[in-house]
């Protein structure tokens, strides 16, 4: 990943290059960790005729990796052969390890503690932040890269296509008010805040036609409406079930994942937004850049007030989203929250053109491995994980089998296996959680065993099992993999 040269005045004065250097330092080296490991095992490869081949295996990996190989796999190696495979799906899966252990012990995004954000959120008239990218790993880092939030402050649920589930999302919904109800958290039951739903869908200005969202066939306008879709349906379901209308902020959001640039279709009063009609923060970008930073942000809070639309109770109702009003605080509090999302986009924008030269050379897939289950809250980083969330193969079949394609020109196409990791967190404070989050990825090798079984037989999809307490905030416990020293494919 080299960094092209660029002179500061091309910088935007709200940009933090502090923040961006820091950010990239990050995703230099967990990205460079997985990219060494087909150079390194190849080293490895050329020296396995040498009598002294297991200790100069170990001694390679020592240095180049921080770790060691295992043993039950290289000594073997005289009677079987060196398995290259298992040694590749080994080294993603321990290097995944380390990289979890880093994010939760270290917290190097800074990102875990979000007060100041929540107190914003708050003034700004929501209580909490629920987003929902496409479950493309080019938007896995949307919320610590793209738009700059602490992860520890919002919620983050990826779904294909960005249509997340909505009574998935209503429970949440009602787990939150309780809570305030309750226990006062984030806020009081009684304060006027409201529950904030975000949509992130994505299409690609290099290549629109081939590298948008598969899960809506690189259709932009098809993206959007369904996304928006979602979101009508979920406060309509909120109404339909609570009367309480007001209580749901919605936000539609399109990403570029070429340049990060994201457009944010503007609100209106009633929380009816516009889908042809978008405030481009690219466009933003290049209005205000001569501006000092004052200036930039008074100009940036003119355009998105100039962008929302005007009263459309008419088109609210068609679009199933009601006419519930809203009072004015909450009117002025979504607009300053859209001020600062672009804001902190401005910086993100400058991050690409700083590094990657205008925009990134993987515009398509480039995942390293498919995460699949529950949790993957430290994944942050693009086009690192393919997520497939899930709680059975059954139900999340089509997610997968989208991955598994997409491994298969990234990895099988190379003769390297699938890497997936299975992973489950769980509340400890829960008498019996942990039990039944492994035995979840339990069930799901073993579905993916069955449902992949030429894969699995041939060596080419290799499976890590690991849980969390989420409560306890600890990294992950790894409960499983299919590369232990047994006979067969998956266990």
């Amino acid at each position: 990943m080299n960094r092209p040269a660029k002179a500061p005045a091309d910088l935007h004065p709200l940009t933090d290059t502090t923040a961006n250097e820091r950010l990239y330092r990050y995703e230099s080296s967990v990205k460079q960790a997985f990219d060494n490991i087909v150079p390194v095992l190849k080293q490895i490869a050329s020296e396995r005729c040498d009598p002294d081949f297991v200790d100069r295996a170990q001694q390679i990996t020592a240095q180049e990796f921080g770790f060691e190989l295992p043993a039950h796999i290289l000594d073997t190696a005289w009677a079987t052969g060196l398995d290259m495979r298992r040694l590749f799906a080994w080294c993603v899966f321990e290097t995944y390890r380390r990289v979890s252990d880093e994010f939760f012990n270290a917290d190097p995004l800074g990102g875990r503690v979000g007060n100041d954000f929540q107190a914003f959120l708050q003034q700004c008239g929501f209580h909490l932040m629920d987003i929902t990218p496409c479950a493309d790993g080019r938007l896995a880092h949307a919320i610590s890269y793209v738009l700059r939030l602490p992860y520890g402050a919002v919620r983050r649920k990826s779904y294909a296509g960005s249509l997340f589930d909505i009574e998935n999302t209503v429970e949440k919904w009602i787990e939150t008010e309780l809570m305030r109800f309750r226990e006062g958290i984030p806020n009081r039951a009684d304060e006027p805040t409201r529950y904030l739903k975000v949509v992130i869908y994505h299409f690609s200005s290099v290549d629109p036609a081939h590298q948008g969202c598969a899960a809506h066939g690189s259709d932009d306008e098809a993206a959007a409406r369904e996304g928006w879709e979602r979101l009508a349906a979920l406060r309509q379901a909120i109404e339909n079930g609570f009367c309480c209308g007001a209580s749901v902020g919605l936000l539609l959001i399109g990403m570029d994942t070429d340049t990060d640039a994201i457009r944010v279709h503007v609100p209106d009063t009633n929380g009816y937004c516009e889908l042809n009609q978008w405030l481009d923060v690219a466009k933003v970008h290049e209005i205000t850049r001569g501006l000092s930073a004052a200036e930039a942000r008074t100009r940036i809070a003119e355009l998105v007030q100039a962008h929302m639309p005007g009263s459309h109770a008419g088109g609210a109702q068609a679009n199933g989203m009601g006419a519930s009003s809203t009072d004015g605080l909450s009117d002025k509090g979504m607009l300053q929250l859209i001020a600062r999302l672009i804001e902190n986009n401005l910086s993100q924008i400058d991050y690409v053109r700083h590094f990657h030269d205008g925009h990134y050379q993987d515009i398509g897939h480039a995942e390293r491995f498919i995460g699949t289950g529950i949790g993957f809250e430290e994944i942050q980083l693009r086009n690192l994980t393919y997520f497939a969330y899930l709680s059975t193969v059954e139900e999340g079949a089509a997610d997968l089998d989208v991955g598994i394609k997409i491994f298969t020109g990234l990895n099988v196409s190379r003769s390297l296996p699938v890497p997936i990791v299975v992973r489950y967190d769980y509340h400890g404070n829960v008498p019996g959680a942990r039990e039944r989050a492994v035995a979840h990825c339990e069930r799901i090798a073993a579905a993916l065993k069955a449902r992949y079984p030429a894969l699995c037989s041939d060596g080419m999809l290799h499976c890590l099992r690991a849980v969390r307490d989420c409560d306890a905030g600890t990294p992950i416990e790894l409960v499983g993999s299919s590369l232990e020293p047994v006979t067969g494919g998956m266990h």
